[in-house]
């Protein structure tokens, strides 16, 4: 009897049926294809293909750092502790479909002490009197089975309910796909703020030890006569700007190593580490970009936004199945004897069976309004995932526009930091041999050193572009598997 009640409301609950909208893809809000124009390249009509951080950062040393910030990292620690949350949410949401059986058994002793008078007798009766002798004591014994208050699904609230928490979890392992991306990216822009800032802070040594010969010599010249005293101020001035941006990026690179540590979640190793931006430009490769821009839909974040979607979707559900009856299932089968031996026998069974109907008569509208909350969160969730597509192809656009302009502009700066150098090295010459003064060597020297610090920031921004680009369009292959734990949940159909 017990196994056909399990059996009855098992079925019941899988033919439950459902009052979630029927779920449909939102028209991408985005136009479909990237813009044009003299700010963008003219892009590739193909589809951007599935890569990995390694395609594109091809330093073996930036490969590494990634490596072990997967490892250590706390962010990407407390986004797999998330996942493994959501994950027994939704199965603790998921074992309300079946229903729960308990199982028991017990033993009871009972003394009343002896009851009944004896009158001229010592035997258990006698006559001229109606006199009883016996015990009291009274043992039970039983085992039993049952469930308690099982809802039979008729409406589809649980399996709503189910189906929320499935697309929560799943909307929380995308969640922790975009940080595992976010921190790849913002590795790779941290390593190349590294070998910039040393970049930087050879430019100002070198300054540094220039305008240091140039006070030296100016102040001989000043000394015999021959140069003003504004000179000497004049090199001083250069010597002096150098010394406080060598100090500068001396802070810097130490706050650079800070960053990567904290983003490695360990030590940083030194010789993972670029010498320059020079070296470690190259080592960035260009990612293409395809026409379409429904390849933002793989974007961690947006399909974060999508099942949210989903799930708020599926919660207009349970709120419309709580208008309705609630039908649950109260059932109990056992034995009971007052003799061990007499237990499992057919006449120590019995059970009892208590189905119940719930029907909310009176809420004052709570049940309604309960749908209309459940609806106004689905549009809420609505517009959260199209304004995710709409950063997501902003983003992307940017990120093309930066792409599209930026090898005319490294082009640029480095003739004009070669004619810079040429300039101060000729007005260097020309003025020690007297021919220039020393305020036009001066203008020189600021001239190029001004202009190797702007290439040095125009090779980190193409760089860094393409480490934008890489993490805009998302989609790395070698990041889509969940951190090592609690393997997810196949989808339940």
């Amino acid at each position: 009897m017990i196994r056909k009640t399990v059996s009855l409301a098992a079925l019941a609950s899988l033919a439950a049926c459902s009052m979630a909208p029927k779920y449909v893809r939102p028209e991408l809000p985005v136009p479909p294809s990237w813009p044009v124009g003299d700010a963008y390249l003219k892009q590739s009509e193909i589809t951007l293909p599935s890569v990995s951080y390694r395609d594109i950062f091809r330093d073996p040393r930036l490969q590494r750092l990634v490596e072990q910030a997967l490892v250590n990292n706390r962010d990407l620690r407390i986004a797999a502790a998330n996942i493994a949350t959501a994950r027994a949410q939704y199965g603790i949401q998921r074992a309300a479909l079946l229903p729960e059986v308990d199982g028991g058994l017990s033993f009871s002793h009972r003394d009343n002490g002896t009851s009944g008078v004896s009158s001229g007798s010592t035997g258990g009766s006698t006559s001229g009197g109606t006199t009883t002798s016996g015990s009291g004591v009274r043992d039970t014994y039983s085992a039993s089975l049952g469930l308690t208050a099982f809802e039979i699904d008729l409406f589809g609230r649980v399996r709503s309910l189910t189906t929320a928490a499935q697309n929560s979890y799943f909307a929380t392992e995308a969640a922790a796909r975009a940080t595992r991306l976010t921190l790849v990216g913002d590795i790779a822009s941290a390593w190349l703020n590294y070998a910039s800032d040393q970049s930087l802070l050879k430019i100002a040594r070198d300054t540094a030890a220039s305008a240091q010969r140039s006070v030296t010599l100016t102040k001989a010249r000043l000394d015999g006569g021959i140069a003003p005293r504004t000179d000497l101020d004049q090199a001083q001035i250069v010597q002096q700007t150098a010394l406080s941006d060598l100090a500068t990026q001396t802070t810097a690179v130490a706050q650079d190593i800070n960053a990567l540590q904290l983003l490695v979640g360990a030590p940083v190793d030194p010789t993972l580490l670029a010498s320059s931006i020079e070296e470690a430009a190259p080592t960035i490769a260009e990612l293409p970009a395809g026409l379409d821009s429904g390849i933002l839909l793989r974007r961690p974040d947006v399909v974060q936004a999508e099942y949210t979607l989903r799930a708020a979707n599926a919660q207009i559900g349970a709120a419309r199945a709580a208008l309705f009856p609630r039908i649950s299932l109260t059932a109990l089968a056992g034995l009971a004897s007052t003799s061990l031996s007499n237990l499992f026998t057919g006449g120590a069974f019995n059970y009892s069976v208590a189905p119940s109907v719930s029907y909310p008569i009176f809420r004052a509208g709570a049940g309604r309004a309960g749908v209309a909350q459940s609806q106004a969160q689905r549009d809420s969730a609505l517009a959260s995932y199209e304004k995710s597509i709409q950063t997501a192809f902003s983003e992307v656009a940017n990120a093309l526009a930066r792409h599209g302009t930026i090898g005319n502009q490294l082009a640029a700066q480095e003739a004009l930091t070669k004619s810079a150098g040429d300039n101060y090295r000729l007005s260097d010459a020309r003025y020690r041999g007297g021919i220039n003064t020393f305020l036009q060597s001066l203008d020189a020297q600021r001239s190029f050193y001004s202009a190797q610090r702007s290439l040095v920031t125009t090779r980190l921004t193409g760089a860094t572009n393409r480490v934008t680009l890489y993490r805009a369009l998302g989609g790395d292959a070698a990041l889509d598997v969940t951190p090592a734990g609690p393997q997810p949940l196949a989808p339940q159909r």
